[in-house]
């Protein structure tokens, strides 16, 4: 399979999802946005939202016959369209690291990544027991306990972000066991 990035409008990812779908039903692409579960305290209430992993962007799987190509002006039609990535006079599947971070999220974490299982060794070091932090560890730049969060740095092509992934903190008991 290849899998290609389209830049669209920050905030309008699941719109322009619909909106192409609307439009042209009998493309085979498969379209991704992979999103994220975060509860945020708004006035004193915890709220579970939903936001985007790759604010921006959104992934396309096509088979190894099917071309880009011949899908381009479909999706460059489409409202809230900005531009394929590299470029889209350089159209390239993603490939190495970008592909690997991307199918994290498509593939393992499903289309909803929820909240990981995490807990602290003796070091005072993160241990993920599953989860879609699970496989970031090295990406994990600084961890919020009270919030429940942990900053993770992705890269994709020639841009690094950082996004926040919530987590729910097992404690151990006697004897170092974990209560799962």
């Amino acid at each position: 399979m290849n899998y290609y990035a389209v830049h669209v409008k920050t905030q309008g990812e699941e719109r322009y999802v619909r909106l192409f779908r609307a439009l042209y039903p009998d493309c085979t692409v498969r379209i991704y946005f992979p999103q994220r579960t975060l509860s945020i305290r708004r006035k004193g209430i915890m709220v579970q939202n939903a936001l985007a992993v790759f604010p921006g962007y959104i992934f396309l799987e096509l088979d190894p016959e099917d071309s880009i190509f011949s899908h381009q002006w479909q999706f460059r039609r489409t409202e809230g369209f900005y531009r394929f990535l590299k470029s889209n006079q350089n159209i390239q599947p993603l490939g190495g690291r970008d592909l690997e971070t991307v199918l994290h999220f498509i593939k393992k974490a499903g289309p909803l990544a929820g909240i990981s299982r995490v807990y602290f060794d003796e070091n005072s070091r993160i241990v993920v027991v599953d989860g879609p932090l699970a496989g970031l560890e090295g990406n994990i730049l600084k961890v919020d306990k009270r919030k429940g969060r942990a900053k993770i740095k992705l890269d994709l092509y020639d841009d690094s972000f950082t996004i926040d992934l919530g987590f729910e903190l097992l404690e151990p008991v006697a004897g170092r066991r974990l209560r799962l």
